[in-house]
């Protein structure tokens, strides 16, 4: 497995080299010069989608609720085709860099630089917590927890998005792609027909509400994950690369349906583990690590834990890489190549110390500014995109609606025993907030999309 690991980094840093000749302005490192295809679309947005809590995560839950489970990835997909429906198309052809950009464009320039903001410090944190998932899997493969190897793997990851930026990404996770479905989906196979236990209780089991998920946990979630998923930063900023407004419009689409796919594989070898794995016997251990230890075959298990470790870079780089690129283009107004390489490896650096000193609350405390963008920037944004060339907006009134919903949401994040649901608070307040800031007055014709 070590071997397999350095083998793997040298495939990743082979791919920056290569795209290292092929960059030749700040289109091309920023956005992959927004000329991608449906297929490379969308095994990179699945590939971006598909880390640690869809994998890991979503796994533990399940063998927690049950099938329930399966509404995250499947707001996800629905998500995913609303935004088909009724934003990709308008969001590319703004012909935007950036998703902060598109909001400049669409509301004011303000506007471009709060959204900016929230999503660069965020996304610190977001790092940071991808990185801690990165170390649990690199310690599992070498056999030992040691922080130099650890920050060995990190410096790598950083220094191949540093080189080939956007391009080296989507080439990447296009290769991680490939890994994260071959073992979710063979592991999958293997568990129900070559295992030899029960295979049949699983499928048996299938309720979509019990009394560990209950209709304000389905409500939350609709509109909390299925809006992130809508206009989250990372999935749009995939659109962005698109090579036109159809092919982004096709590849939400497919990456939809793809994900519901996915959802039912991931959910159902959770499923597989309730029935088969008795309370307490994984112990401390995450539930899909026990498998690849106790359950499946070690073959198997290999490319398993190569497909977690395929889940968690394709997101590490895409954080990296998207934030980088937000802070020089929207925050220090440049479009410098030189600039963003130095972004990348000060964010990298910085999310790399925090997850070796394993400071939780500092995770939690930058993640927890990602609230303010579920909770205060989701409908605003929404409105901004629905309204774009047929109505202006008022711009203070409308960075009121964000403010209110991401206070609400930050509420949310260090009140979690309260009773009372911040974040869809947050939301509402948000939309009705947005609302008012729409202006009777027309836009002009030449200002229509």
């Amino acid at each position: 497995m070590i071997l397999l690991l350095v083998l793997y980094l040298i495939v990743m840093m082979g791919i920056a080299i290569y795209d290292l000749s092929r960059i030749k302005n700040f289109e091309d490192y920023a956005v992959a010069g927004k000329k991608q295809r449906t297929y490379a679309v969308v095994m990179t947005m699945l590939a971006t989608i598909i880390g640690a809590s869809s994998t890991v995560g979503l796994i533990d839950t399940t063998y927690n609720i049950g099938f329930p489970a399966i509404w995250w990835l499947l707001f996800g997909a629905l998500g995913l085709l609303l935004q088909s429906i009724f934003i990709s198309k308008k969001i590319r052809n703004l012909n935007a860099d950036t998703l902060p950009q598109a909001a400049g464009i669409m509301v004011a320039p303000i506007a471009e630089r709060v959204i900016a903001a929230v999503i660069v410090i965020s996304w610190i944190g977001v790092v940071a917590g991808q990185l801690v998932a990165l170390s649990s899997i690199v310690s599992y493969i070498v056999g030992s927890a040691s922080k130099w190897i650890f920050i060995g793997v990190a410096i790598i990851v950083i220094l191949y998005t540093t080189l080939g930026g956007q391009l080296s990404v989507v080439r990447t996770d296009r290769l991680q792609f490939i890994i994260i479905l071959s073992g979710l989906v063979i592991c999958c196979a293997y568990l129900y027909f070559f295992a030899g236990q029960d295979s049949h209780t699983p499928l048996q089991s299938v309720e979509f509400l019990n009394s560990d998920y209950r209709p304000i946990d389905l409500v939350t979630q609709f509109f909390v994950i299925g809006g992130v998923y809508l206009l989250g930063p990372d999935m749009l900023s995939r659109n962005l690369i698109s090579r036109d407004s159809q092919t982004a419009k096709r590849s939400a689409i497919w990456a939809g349906i793809s994900l519901v796919i996915i959802a039912i594989v991931i959910v159902g070898i959770g499923m597989w583990a309730r029935t088969n794995v008795a309370a307490g016997e994984s112990g401390s251990a995450k539930m899909l690590m026990y498998l690849i230890d106790k359950k499946i075959p070690r073959p198997i298990g290999i490319l398993l834990t190569f497909a977690l470790l395929s889940s968690i870079l394709s997101s590490t780089d895409t954080c990296l890489i998207n934030a980088s690129s937000i802070f020089v283009k929207d925050l220090l107004q440049r479009d410098s190549v030189r600039l963003i390489r130095i972004t990348v490896c000060t964010i990298g650096a910085m999310a790399t110390v925090i997850a070796v000193a394993g400071r939780g609350d500092i995770i939690a405390l930058l993640s927890g500014a990602y609230s303010i963008y579920t909770s205060g920037v989701i409908f605003p944004l929404f409105i901004a995109i629905y309204f774009y060339g047929k109505r202006q907006l008022r711009t203070n009134i409308w960075i009121a609606a964000v403010s209110v919903g991401g206070i609400c949401g930050l509420i949310g994040v260090y009140m979690p025993n309260t009773s009372v649901n911040f974040a869809l608070i947050g939301m509402a307040l948000s939309l009705v907030i947005a609302v008012l800031a729409i202006n009777k007055q027309q836009r002009r014709p030449n200002d229509r999309l």
